[in-house]
């Protein structure tokens, strides 16, 4: 199996009269987050599919997907690897599909917002593997890229799901000022899927940071609880 098949196969779905669309919706524009990001034009299931048919991409080919300017194949690239994770039958093989998934985060080749949340929550799954990944999540979080900073909080998302809360209320702390409205989201996030697992958690967090929460972050931190008590945290939050 090759790349350049599976980038065939992309370009086969794509048609021109959605590119634009999808530019615009990507935010693809001059000083926009992911300017400069060129699409071919597919859907989502149609990456999948090219995804599932090539799942079996040796990583130096995975490698040329990701290499490429086009969206969809950056995209099926990090579809691969979840396949590939999954499918992982030993801790060795998935440090190894982590690794390289990490490269590809270092080198902002995971770089659009789908991008990252359709791979930092298979890849997260690594983290409930190791003894200590809070030194990753706490360097990404640091980081000037706001794709980096991305990361940081989704991969808490298979800790969330694993019981180990701590992670997403540490990082949450870290980027609570950041400036950028993805991230709010993605913290907002997060802290809703934590509430799931513990709503006491989450009313703690509200209560020691809404004051200081943006806007967004806030409002999606709260979209599980009831009508009466979001009402509650927007109106102390704005005194």
């Amino acid at each position: 199996m090759k790349a350049s098949l599976a980038l065939e196969e992309l370009k086969g779905y794509g048609k021109k009269s959605r590119v634009s669309d999808l530019a615009r919706f990507y935010k693809t524009g001059p000083g926009e987050y992911a300017e400069g990001d060129v699409f071919l034009g597919g859907t989502v299931p149609q990456t999948r599919s090219v995804a599932s048919t090539f799942k079996k991409l040796e990583l130096a080919e995975v490698q040329k997907l990701f290499n490429s300017p086009f969206h969809e194949a950056r995209l099926c690239a990090a579809i691969i690897l979840n396949l590939q994770f999954k499918a992982a039958k030993s801790p060795q093989d998935r440090k190894k599909i982590f690794d390289f998934y990490l490269k590809q985060v270092r080198a902002e080749r995971i770089n659009n917002w789908d991008i990252v949340d359709v791979s930092a929550p298979w890849m997260g799954v690594y983290l409930t593997e190791i003894e200590d990944p809070m030194p990753l999540l706490i360097k990404f979080s640091k980081s000037k890229s706001l794709w980096q900073r991305r990361v940081s909080i989704i991969l808490t998302f298979a800790l969330i799901r694993a019981g180990e809360l701590e992670p997403t209320i540490i990082i949450s702390e870290a980027l609570l000022k950041d400036k950028e409205d993805l991230i709010h989201k993605a913290v907002g996030w997060m802290l809703r899927e934590m509430g799931k697992k513990d709503v006491m958690l989450l009313r703690g967090f509200l209560k020691q940071h809404s004051h200081e929460m943006p806007r967004t972050m806030l409002r999606y931190a709260i979209e599980r609880l009831p009508e009466s008590e979001r009402k509650r945290w927007l109106t102390e939050s704005k005194s």
